[in-house]
C-alpha cells in the first residue's frame, strides 16, 4: 500500500524518458502527481501525448516530445524545449531502454549494438543534454536499470552489459557533478507487474504462479513500487543520496539468474 504524501515537488519540472508505456510513464504520472510539470519522450507521439493528457485531465502540467534517445542532436532539442516551456528543469528520469532474448552465439552484433545505444547511450545522452539545465539550480537523475547489471544472466549479455554501464555511469556522474549540486542513482527493478519486460522476458510456457513462487517475497512488484522508489530519490527525503542504486526486486537477485537458466536447454 502507498503512503502518499502531496505536494512534495511542487514548482519542479521533470524530464522523463521513455515515458510513453510502461514503468515510465508511470513514474511521469506520479512526479505531476506531486506537483512537478512533467515532459514524457519517446519515439511515438501518440503514445505519449495519451500520457500527456492524462496528466492535464488529472490538473497537472505535461508536455509530449518525441525523439529517439540515440539522436542527441534531436533529443538535446527536446531537453532545451522542455526547460523553455517549464522555466527550469530540475529532474532527469532515464527509463527508455530496449531488450528481448537472445543467447550469446546467435546474437547479431547489431542487435548487441542497438540495447547498448538505447540503455547505455541514450542514459548518457539525456543526463549530457539536462546537465546545463540541472546544473542551474541543482538538480536530481535517475536510471531505471535491471538486475541483470550484477546477476549473470543467460540470453540477456547485451541488456546486463549496457546496464552494468548505467551503475557505473551513475557513480561516475554523481562524482563529477556533485559539487553542482546534482544528485544522481538509479533503480534497479525486478519483476514488475505490467510491464513489457514480464510480456518479453518470462520463459516460455511458465504459468504466473510458479514464476511468482520463484520470488522470495512471492509476487511481482508494481509500477507504482517502482514510482515510490523513484520519488525518495527525487526528495527532500532522498538529498543526501548520490551514487546510489536502489534494488528493488522482491529478494529475486539473491537467488542468481533462476528461471534463465532453464532456458538455455541442453
Amino acid at each position: 500500500m502507498s503512503v502518499f504524501v502531496s505536494n512534495l515537488l511542487e514548482g519542479k519540472a521533470a524530464f522523463v524518458t521513455g515515458g510513453g508505456s510502461g514503468i515510465g510513464a508511470g513514474i511521469a504520472k506520479r512526479l505531476a502527481k506531486q506537483g512537478a510539470k512533467v515532459a514524457v519522450l519517446g519515439r511515438k507521439l501518440e503514445k505519449l501525448e495519451a500520457v500527456a493528457k492524462e496528466i492535464t485531465l488529472a490538473g497537472g502540467t505535461a508536455l509530449a516530445l518525441a525523439a529517439d534517445v540515440r539522436d542527441y542532436p534531436a533529443l538535446e532539442k527536446a531537453v532545451n524545449d522542455a526547460a523553455a516551456a517549464f522555466g527550469r528543469l530540475d529532474i532527469l528520469v532515464n527509463s527508455a531502454a530496449g531488450n528481448f532474448l537472445a543467447p550469446a552465439a546467435a546474437l547479431s552484433a547489431n542487435g548487441f549494438k542497438s540495447v547498448i545505444d538505447i540503455d547505455l547511450c541514450g542514459t548518457f545522452n539525456a543526463s549530457r543534454a539536462a546537465f546545463q539545465h540541472l546544473a542551474k539550480q541543482g538538480g536530481t537523475i535517475v536510471s531505471i536499470t535491471a538486475t541483470q547489471a550484477f546477476v549473470a544472466t543467460p540470453l540477456q549479455c547485451h541488456a546486463g552489459a549496457a546496464k552494468a554501464g548505467i551503475e557505473k555511469l551513475t557513480r561516475d556522474l554523481a562524482l563529477e557533478w556533485a559539487r553542482m549540486g546534482i544528485r544522481v542513482n538509479a533503480v534497479a527493478p525486478g519483476p514488475i507487474a505490467g510491464t513489457e519486460g514480464m510480456s518479453r522476458l518470462a520463459p516460455p510456457g511458465a504459468s504466473d504462479e510458479t514464476l511468482r513462487k520463484m520470488v522470495p517475497l512471492s509476487r511481482w512488484g508494481t509500477i507504482d513500487e517502482v514510482c515510490e522508489a523513484v520519488i525518495f530519490l527525487v526528495s527532500p527525503a532522498g538529498a543526501y543520496m548520490t551514487g546510489a542504486t536502489l534494488l528493488l526486486d522482491g529478494g529475486t537477485s539473491l537467488l542468481g539468474p533462476g528461471p534463465f537458466l532453464d532456458m538455455m536447454g541442453g
